[in-house]
């Protein structure tokens, strides 16, 4: 396959999995990878929505993780989007997987999905640095779609009694309730993430259940390093590695 400027092919390790990235936008980090492994309790031949897929790591994660899904993921970004595609084209997922250039705000599924699994921008507008490319400005901050309206989005989408997937900071912990909530999407587990030991949690995952009764569970935190700086054995197990080559 034919590489654009700034373009690469990196290795998911993951049953020979690939993606193509772009050296001077966002490339995807640890967080798609512990949300897809977060996510894949789901059901097999789920249909699924993947909210802001960016280059479609989520999506051809998560086509792996649970049998028989069919994915279908919105990215607003057009050279981007068209970067998904591509990448859905190299491991031959185009049965699976369907990559739409679209803003979230802009599509209308009403109760059509089991799942939806989505990584959305963390930053609020006028936050954090702002001195980015258009592309890292559009994916880590909330320019193009709110928080608000993914979780809105994620509501409409999802069958009665299909569940929310998400990646987020914990610092959006409440707006994320609260959205929830606001749009009968009862959240049900959440997981914190830390860096290391003794450190405060830098990433959280949560599901929520269209039209559930109230209950959440807290799963046992997640630790990304070990004190020596090596993967910790949950992660290792995330990634497919053996726990030998630590």
């Amino acid at each position: 396959m034919e590489l654009k400027e700034n373009e690469r092919i990196d290795d998911l390790q993951l049953n020979n999995l690939k993606i193509i990235q772009n050296s001077k936008w966002f490339c995807f980090g640890i967080d798609s990878i512990i949300l897809s492994n977060f996510a894949k309790e789901m059901h097999k031949n789920s249909k699924v929505l993947d909210l802001g897929t960016g280059n479609g790591i989520l999506a051809i994660l998560v086509s792996e993780k649970v049998e028989n899904s069919k994915i279908i993921g919105i990215e607003v970004q057009e050279e981007v989007a068209d970067m998904a595609k591509r990448s859905v084209e190299l491991n031959n997922l185009e049965q699976r997987i369907t990559i739409i250039n679209s803003n979230i705000k802009e599509i209308k599924y009403n109760n059509e999905f089991d799942a939806v699994i989505t990584n959305p921008p963390y930053k609020e507008t006028n936050t954090g640095l702002m001195n980015e490319n258009q592309v890292k400005l559009i994916s880590r901050h909330e320019i193009k779609g709110t928080l608000e309206d993914f979780i809105r989005k994620s509501s409409e989408a999802l069958k009665d009694r299909g569940s929310l997937y998400m990646v987020n900071r914990p610092e959006r912990i409440i707006d994320i309730f609260e959205y929830c909530r606001k749009y009968k999407l009862e959240p049900k587990k959440l997981q914190m993430v830390y860096s290391k030991i003794g450190g405060k949690p830098n990433l959280i995952l949560v599901k929520a259940v269209k039209n559930a009764n109230k209950y959440l569970k807290v799963e046992k935190p997640l630790y990304i390093y070990k004190e020596n700086g090596k993967y910790t054995d949950e992660i290792l197990e995330i990634y497919n590695m053996r726990k030998e080559e630590q």
